[in-house]
């Protein structure tokens, strides 16, 4: 049985790559040479970050020290990325799998988001489940703070994307941009706009992606144009803003002119089964993975 990565993400200083993968295992890479890291002592003695379960997310803390980790069975580990060693072991974070995770601005609380459909903020000190959002019907498949660290932004199957108070915990808005008829369409992945704030990018399992504001209004739409196997799996957006990418279930790699809207170019990425994208912190350079095990690095 081979194994591929579930969850990649580039380090807060671009110097590295860290990869979750589906039998538990997490790695840190040179980007460059695609090899492991073997200044890392643990990972040259073959003894690597390991979970019980599948790794379904993973977030680097903004100073780097720390890696944070979510498995399968609703763990969350975080690991000191030089040494390899868990520095927080929350053992029951979640009822299931955490679909998302991601370190405040300060580096003291975790946000993650799960398939027992609840969002929860952890204290990195306590190890405790400091505060917990309810709401969403389904699983919850993107979490994020706000720049600010005011907000919670959230994404879930129940097709809408919601805005919380990161203080109180209480719902502020419910969006649902692209729910049809008694069909609620999943939403894979949200994020905030880095060119403005106050607008986020919503990817949903559709062959539309869609720009939205704070007030609940579509801005633009972004579309592959492509009826079958079209709809987007994951998206991701360039450091500045002027680029959004977003990879479909045909293996393609979408690249939308976030100015103009236009579709000014697609790639094929993968043969099969493409299961997320992510962009470098600062460099032209992204990583697309995919469920045959293969991870590979662009410059669109």
């Amino acid at each position: 049985m081979k194994s591929h990565a579930e969850c990649v993400r580039f380090s807060p200083d671009g110097m590295c790559l860290a990869t979750g993968s589906v039998d538990g295992i997490i790695e840190i890479w040179n980007y460059l040479t695609g090899k492991l890291r073997k200044d890392l002592k643990y990972q040259a003695q073959e003894q690597p970050m390991m979970m019980d379960s599948a790794v379904l997310a993973i977030a680097f803390s903004r100073d780097m020290e720390l890696l944070a980790s979510g498995d399968q069975n609703g763990k969350i580990f975080v690991w000191k990325v030089q040494t390899g060693v868990t520095v927080r072991r929350l053992e029951a974070a979640h009822s299931k799998g955490v679909a998302s995770l991601e370190f405040s601005r300060d580096n003291t609380q975790i946000l993650s988001g799960s398939f027992d459909y609840t969002i929860k903020i952890h204290g990195m000190k306590s190890g405790k489940s400091l505060k917990e959002f309810r709401g969403h019907s389904s699983f919850v498949n993107d979490v994020h703070f706000s720049a600010d660290g005011q907000f919670v932004i959230s994404a879930g199957s129940d097709g809408s994307v919601r805005l919380w108070s990161a203080k109180s915990g209480e719902c502020q808005h419910t969006f649902k941009p692209l729910t049809t008829v008694g069909v609620e369409v999943p939403i894979n992945s949200v994020h905030i706009h880095p060119k403005n704030p106050e607008q986020f990018i919503i990817c949903n399992r559709t062959n539309t992606m869609v720009i939205m504001n704070l007030q609940g209004q579509i801005v633009r739409y972004l579309t592959s144009g492509k009826r079958d196997k079209g709809d987007f799996i994951c998206s991701t957006t360039s450091p500045r803003g002027d680029w959004i990418y977003a990879v479909a279930e045909d293996g393609v790699m979408y690249c939308f002119n976030a100015v103009s809207e236009k579709l000014e170019r697609t790639l094929t990425v993968h043969e099969k089964d493409v299961i997320g994208v992510c962009h470098h912190p600062f460099q032209n350079v992204m990583a697309t993975y995919a469920a045959d095990g293969i991870l590979k690095l662009w410059r669109p």
